[in-house]
């Protein structure tokens, strides 16, 4: 099931047409300040989606930072299925402003966006870290880099941290065979 950009086509639209889904307040915003991104589907509860490209995701995370979104919640990553895209994905919220609007109205509505960003899985699929921005990328950023093999560019702890260093392929990629057999090898 891929998460691309589309709209069920209105009856007065042509049959097969695909409508970009109406930008959300964070779009807008990346809008005027001039950042080249998709806007996606809202998820299930409603959480706005963004698209963007590898190179630009720094600046784009940057700037989500200075309008409050100082909070990464989840990193992580998915296989859309053999011969599909694989996805990275950053969750942000904006928990600062969020504290203190509770704090006169604890009703107030959490600010969130899910940054998305489509890779191809030939090759070795690589983004730039976003370590620098958020501390807490760090270990998220290496679980993505085992299970589904996607490099981050600039990240200063590059290796495994749930299988051991010298497994062979990703194991939550779709097209996945696991091996018969692993030696463990003697790490003393």
């Amino acid at each position: 099931m891929s998460e691309t950009p589309s709209k069920k086509p209105a009856a007065s639209d042509e049959a097969g047409a695909v409508v970009a889904p109406e930008p959300g307040p964070v779009s807008q915003w990346l809008n005027k300040q001039g950042f080249d991104h998709n806007s996606l589907e809202p998820d299930h509860l409603g959480v706005e989606q963004i698209g963007v490209e590898a190179p630009v995701l720094p600046m784009i995370a940057a700037a989500l930072k200075s309008n409050g979104f100082d909070y990464l919640q989840c990193q992580g990553g998915y296989d859309e299925g053999p011969g599909e895209q694989l996805v990275c994905f950053y969750h942000l919220l904006a928990m600062t402003e969020q504290v203190e609007a509770m704090a006169a109205d604890p009703s107030a509505k959490l600010r969130e966006v899910r940054i998305k960003v489509f890779l191809s899985r030939e090759g070795t699929p690589s983004l730039p870290s976003i370590y620098g921005l958020f501390r807490g990328a760090d270990w998220q950023e290496r679980e993505t880099f085992d299970m589904y093999g996607i490099q981050f560019e600039g990240h200063p702890h590059p290796k495994r941290l749930l299988m051991p260093e010298d497994w062979k392929g990703w194991p939550l990629r779709k097209d996945y065979v696991q091996p018969d057999f692993y030696e463990m090898q003697d790490a003393y």
